[in-house]
């Protein structure tokens, strides 16, 4: 069976300094038509770091949860940059941290109304680095014993997509 869904028209409603939303004129594989709206964004780059039995991570509020969050560091990609140098730069900028990283995997988020990917990388020979947030970004860094992120994630206490993905990949590498 056909699945593929094909676009008509890409109708732009905003175009914002991280995202863009399109509200486009598709067509389902049966020929009929449909909308679909879509949040277009840059992509992300993160970065597993377990150092001395500890998970590296970041607490940070989130404006759009209302919240504080525990998550890798991570950041937005610029539009058609390459992901490992971003992945370099967000640990260094959020954790003070230089490492060689290695890929873990690509992450779709929310593939039903986004087309962000995340590309997840785990740190290899880890040193220090100057930490450096941007202007608008407070956070804290947080060293977690491994198990305790495990178990964080278990019992719903860490609940960031990319770092429960990123966390179990690396336990059932």
């Amino acid at each position: 069976m056909e699945l593929t869904e094909k676009t008509i028209r890409k109708n732009y409603v905003y175009r914002g300094k991280i995202v863009n939303l399109r509200c486009d004129d598709a067509e389902l594989p049966d020929g009929n038509p449909c909308l679909r709206e879509i949040v277009e964004h840059p992509g992300g780059a993160a970065v597993l770091c377990v150092q001395d039995g500890n998970v590296v991570l970041v607490r940070q509020y989130r404006y759009a949860y209302g919240e504080e969050l525990l998550e890798i560091p991570a950041g937005k990609l610029e539009r058609g940059e390459d992901p490992l140098p971003a992945a370099q730069r967000e640990l260094e900028e959020e954790a003070g941290l230089i490492a060689d990283l290695v890929p873990l995997t690509v992450l779709y988020p929310t593939p039903g109304y986004s087309n962000e990917k995340i590309y997840i990388f785990a740190a290899e020979n880890v040193r220090a680095g100057a930490r450096h947030p941007d202007s608008d970004e407070f956070l804290d860094v947080v060293k977690l014993p491994l198990e305790e992120a495990y178990e964080r994630v278990k019992n719903g206490q860490l609940r960031d997509a990319k770092t429960v993905a990123a966390l179990l990949l690396y336990k059932n590498k």
